[in-house]
């Protein structure tokens, strides 16, 4: 136990050194993770690593799957939601199928039911790499919304298709009634139940006498519950905790203090953090654990099969996602849609941006060794081979082609009135400005026989001025003045920062207190630094 605990600890330290490789090339780190993982995988340290189905889906898959939850944008999500579900349900069907008869027609013996079984596995893609992608390039803000909304659902319409082929495999019968009331009942339960249990946290959080680090860890916890309580009755595990954290991520504002949404943030970010780059080095360490199984097939054929699937993969979700587009612009004649006329560079970067993750390779990998008789399952091991190779293609492939394509593509972002960087100066302006007009509204000539209601209308009456100049430099380019302030307010803040340094030094001021205004110097240069946009 001890020495499996030291190993892992190695892991994540050599994770920290390949973030920081990627980081330095300006590559996303899930590519470099996956190449460093299959590098370690040939040494004797590491080569006998392995992955457990079981730890990826219970341990792993609710808190980064919650995790997103709460970084998309429910407005966002609400607006995208017709593009976002025939994605995640209809095109990964539609994925299945394709992959299922052409596996069956190129690969001697393959069954229809494996191909769907092979189609389900490789459907669904990761959107951790393309999203940390798209941060690095400049990227309308809908594409990003659409892939990220895809990622909460894609994994459950999968990992269904998955286990009715599974079923079918085992008990060598499958009915489409019985399979399509299945799909729906799956569906629908595991969302309900998610809110169920997302209600029954809510409570918690809003009417018990919760701290700070109690409600941190309850964030911790609810994930984990979601998915036990829908998998225990057989529903969709992932679409509970979906469902549930985009119910709680909309009312953070309600049920969390101010003190737990801070430091929780930081306590969210460094687990998923830590959660993918353990999980993206791991795909890499598979190698050696799926080559000992490969069976009778050749490897010349398996790279073959792999790399010819990987292709139509491809080319399929690029189809479907042109296919919606033309779709979208028949339909909008009878319905409302987000966007008639889609176009076809947004299709063109989502359907880029299908690379496979460690989904895939889990439900590869809980694929049961034996049938109901008996007899090895079939396939299995050319299965969690194509996989493996499907995982690295499009990691790898589209992950480090995926800026080219977008610089390529240069899609317009036509949904955006108001550019980022002026919407977040109007909105610090009239928050400054409705200050203001409140403190005179309340205070009238109190103000100017208190001096710290004094110091507070001068600095609200300095930010407005700020802003005020900021917005004005955004239309005319003029912003040397403003530049030259906030350069000299940084340089400030580092004399702050060295004399409370300094000041700690001595005996009759407590770390404690000086702490504190650090950390509020902190919050200070962070938010200069966002006007900034470094």
């Amino acid at each position: 136990m001890q020495g499996a605990f030291i190993q892992y600890i190695f892991l994540i330290l050599i994770i920290l050194g390949l973030v920081m490789f990627a980081n330095r090339m300006r590559v996303a780190y899930p590519i470099i993770l996956v190449l460093g993982g299959l590098v370690l995988s040939f040494t004797s340290s590491f080569n006998h690593v392995t992955i457990d189905p079981e730890l990826v889906f219970f341990i792993f898959l609710p808190p980064l799957l919650y995790d997103a939850a709460w970084q998309v944008s429910w407005k966002e999500f609400w607006k995208w939601r017709r593009v976002i579900t025939s994605f995640a349900f209809p095109i990964v069907i539609i994925n299945s199928c394709v992959i299922a008869y052409f596996a069956n027609a190129i690969i001697p013996g393959f069954s229809l039911a494996l191909g769907f079984l092979l189609g389900g596995i490789i459907s669904p893609p990761d959107a951790i790499s393309a999203t940390t992608i798209m941060r690095r390039v400049k990227v309308p803000r809908a594409i990003t919304s659409i892939v990220e909304g895809e990622s909460l659902l894609n994994d459950a319409s999968s990992l269904i298709v998955f286990r009715f082929a599974i079923i079918a495999i085992l008990t060598g019968q499958f009915h489409f009634g019985e399979a399509a009331l299945s799909f729906f009942l799956v569906i629908i339960m595991g969302t309900l139940i998610g809110l169920l249990v997302g209600l029954v946290f809510y409570a918690i959080h809003r009417w018990l006498p919760t701290t700070p680090s109690i409600e941190i860890i309850l964030t911790l916890v609810t994930p984990y519950c979601m998915y036990y309580a829908a998998e225990h009755f057989h529903f969709s595990g992932v679409l509970a905790v979906v469902s549930g954290g985009l119910f709680l991520s909309g009312k953070r504002q309600i049920m969390l203090t101010y003190r737990s949404r801070i430091e929780g943030v930081n306590v969210w970010s460094n687990l998923s953090f830590v959660l993918n780059g353990i999980v993206f080095l791991l795909i890499g360490l598979q190698m050696p654990a799926i080559t000992r199984e490969f069976g009778d097939i050749s490897v010349g054929d398996a790279v073959m099969y792999a790399l010819m699937i990987s292709t139509v993969l491809i080319f399929a979700r690029l189809m479907c996602t042109l296919g919606a587009s033309a779709f979208t612009r028949v339909v909008s004649r009878f319905i409302t849609v987000a966007d008639s006329n889609p176009g076809w560079k947004g299709p063109i970067i989502i359907g880029w941006a299908g690379m496979r993750g460690v989904v895939s390779l889990a439900m590869a990998l809980s694929i049961p060794v034996t049938l109901e008789t008996g007899e090895a399952f079939p396939y299995r091991s050319l299965i969690l081979f194509i996989t493996f190779i499907v995982i690295l293609v499009t990691l790898v492939f589209q992950g480090l082609t995926l800026p080219w394509v977008i610089r390529k593509v240069d899609p317009d972002d036509k949904y955006a009135v108001i550019t980022p960087q002026k919407q977040e100066t109007i909105i610090q302006k009239k928050m400054a400005n409705v200050s203001l007009m409140r403190l005179q509204e309340q205070l009238d000539g109190e103000k100017f026989n208190n001096e710290h209601l004094n110091n507070l209308y001068a600095r609200l009456k300095l930010d407005l001025d700020y802003f005020s100049a900021e917005i004005e430099k955004t239309s005319n380019g003029d912003g040397n003045k403003l530049r030259e302030f906030q350069m000299v307010y940084l340089d400030m803040l580092d004399r702050q920062r060295k004399l409370l340094h300094d000041m700690n030094r001595r005996a009759e001021f407590d770390e404690e207190i000086i702490r504190k205004y650090l950390g509020l110097i902190d919050i200070e240069e962070y938010k200069l630094r966002e006007k900034i946009g470094e």
